[in-house]
């Protein structure tokens, strides 16, 4: 007779049931010490419990069956950890999303305030110390950040003359792909590197301010598109954003304020500077 754990032995010594047991075998996972020829019944040893229970908090955290795979198929320890850790971060920046939109539905669901305060401006042209690329949206974070480290590198406090802006083209919302200009004011603009001299031209825009965090700044825009539709004519160009306060300097997002101006043709010099939809 074989000897071993039988498979509902192993089962609850490792609080896994005999189906998952039995699935891992086929994954080729945790295969039993034995197998019985006769009876075809599954056999296990003590020595097998921490794998099993190692495969089990894997999968709990969703890794991908072929990684589960690499993590026990290796004896670098590097080598597992640095699977492991890339699969958590995965879960992490999943974990951010689903946060990200759960603080949209609430926002949209119990709107504070209902009304979104839009002021029509506008801005003069200058010329700023900006860098200039062609991103996809979800690539759109990371390069921001390396663009405004190489800018706030380059100009000092010192020689910064107002707060950092963005200009974005239509085609990086419509098809997740398009231009993107971070700048910021400085009293003397020069190249270097990817810095350029850029001259933003002078603009009519409709403005709302996007108070917090940035997770559910696409209401704020949603709010703000419908306010230009009922109030004023839009124009081409790009979308406008100021970054009165950011991440650069507060590590407090409810302190973050961030003003995003909408192209806008103005019909009446008669418009009440500040608008309330």
């Amino acid at each position: 007779m074989p000897s071993g754990l039988t498979i509902g032995e192993f089962a609850t010594l490792t609080h896994l049931s005999v189906r998952t047991l039995r699935r891992y075998h086929e994954a080729g996972l945790l295969e039993p010490a034995t197998v019985d020829p006769f009876t075809g019944y599954r056999y296990y040893t003590p020595d097998q419990i921490p794998t099993a229970q190692v495969i089990h908090r894997l999968r709990q955290l969703d890794v991908p069956l072929a990684e589960v795979e690499t993590v026990l198929g290796t004896d670098d320890p590097h080598e597992r950890a640095e699977v492991i850790e890339g699969h958590l971060q995965r879960l992490e920046a999943e974990l951010e999303r689903t946060r990200a939109a759960v603080l949209s539905l609430r926002r949209l669901l119990r709107p504070t305030p209902a009304d979104l305060p839009v002021e029509l401006r506008t801005v003069r042209g200058r010329a700023v110390a900006a860098i200039n690329g062609h991103v996809r949206l979800e690539d759109s974070l990371l390069w921001y950040d390396s663009a405004m480290t190489e800018l706030d590198a380059t100009f000092p406090p010192a020689e910064r003359t107002g707060p950092p802006g963005g200009q974005y083209a239509n085609e990086l919302f419509t098809h997740g792909v398009g231009t993107m200009t971070v700048f910021r004011p400085v009293r003397a603009p020069h190249p270097n590197g990817r810095i350029e001299v850029v001259d933003l031209p002078p603009a009519d825009l409709a403005i709302a301010v996007h108070a917090g965090p940035h997770d559910d700044i696409d209401v704020t825009y949603g709010r703000l598109g419908a306010w230009v539709v009922e109030h004023a004519l839009t124009v081409d160009g790009p979308i406008h954003e100021v970054y009165r306060v950011g991440p650069r300097d507060t590590a407090d997002p409810a302190e973050w304020r961030t003003e995003i101006g909408w192209p806008v043709f103005r019909l009446a010099a008669a418009v009440e500077p500040q608008l309330r939809s």
